[in-house]
């Protein structure tokens, strides 16, 4: 890339940043399409997520991307929040309008369309969540418009419990429920789930564990999708497929997040073709850090 006077930049806010694949696939994309952008991270200091919005919003920046810890903090620095954004309350892509941002939730749009990509249905779905986290909160406002049952489940039942009656009021119906993780035992084993692991159990460098252990659990399960995508392959996902079900990481979620927040940037489509680019930009980018 030749970076010059009219490069257009775009970038990461978070703490830590040091390790993120989001340059891969927004350089790419930027270079497939031949256009005058450069992505790079900043890592934002604890207490300065307002400094970092305004300034920026001062340097031009035509937009940004938001990770941990920041997704929730940022918006109260935004001119603007999209419906979507707001009802999950984690924004996770800002775009630059006048006077300020806007603030768009990408992340949980990119789960959707990497499910559908993996085949992977939720029409229908009783869908268990792992966690009670953020991350948690959102996906179950995600699946709300299309899986017909979903149980949150988490060590503290009372943050799922508290989930699932956000999710319920939203939703206007008793769509959610709440779970302790030691009983599992509860679910029925010949109504297997879609299960969504939304913990940080797993990710690397705990790469030995998983938020429940027991095969018995697995067998309730029919597919398994790991938000984590460090390691590419978890515990969750091998306990997972040794009791017969199918199991994903949340690689291409975060490719297609990427690829919904570079539209909103830019105005222009994402081919497919460019889409795989930026995959296997990832997938090489990935050889040193999924271990």
């Amino acid at each position: 890339m030749n970076i010059n006077g009219c490069t257009r930049t775009c970038g990461l806010i978070g703490n830590p940043v040091e390790h993120t694949m989001s340059p891969a696939i927004h350089n790419t994309l930027a270079e497939a399409m031949g256009q005058n952008l450069v992505y790079v991270p900043f890592h934002v200091q604890t207490g300065l997520v307002r400094e970092a919005v305004e300034g920026a919003y001062a340097l031009n920046l035509l937009g940004c991307n938001v990770t941990v810890p920041y997704k929730s903090q940022v918006i109260p620095y935004l001119k603007e929040i999209d419906p979507l954004a707001e009802r999950i309350g984690a924004v996770n892509t800002l775009v630059r309008v006048e006077g300020g941002f806007k603030g768009y939730n990408t992340d949980m749009p990119g789960l959707a369309r990497a499910m559908e990509a993996d085949g992977v249905k939720i029409a229908g779905e009783k869908v268990l969540i792992l966690g009670a986290g953020g991350v948690a909160r959102a996906v179950a406002f995600m699946l709300a418009d299309a899986a017909s049952e979903i149980l949150i489940m988490n060590r503290t039942v009372e943050k799922a419990r508290k989930i699932a009656e956000e999710v319920n009021a939203c939703a206007g119906r008793e769509l959610a429920g709440a779970l302790s993780v030691s009983d599992y035992g509860k679910l029925s084993k010949t109504d297997r789930c879609l299960a969504i692991q939304a913990t940080n159990v797993g990710m690397y460098p705990r790469v030995d564990e998983a938020v429940i252990e027991d095969r018995d659990f697995y067998e309730r399960i029919h597919t398994g999708y790991d938000l984590i995508f460090n390691p590419v392959r978890t515990r969750f996902m091998e306990l997972t497929t040794e009791a017969g079900g199918r199991a994903f990481n949340g690689l291409k979620m975060l490719l297609y997040q990427g690829v919904i927040a570079y539209e909103l940037w830019t105005g222009v489509r994402v081919t497919k073709d460019m889409e795989e680019q930026a995959f296997r930009a990832m997938k090489q980018e990935s050889t040193g850090i999924l271990l």
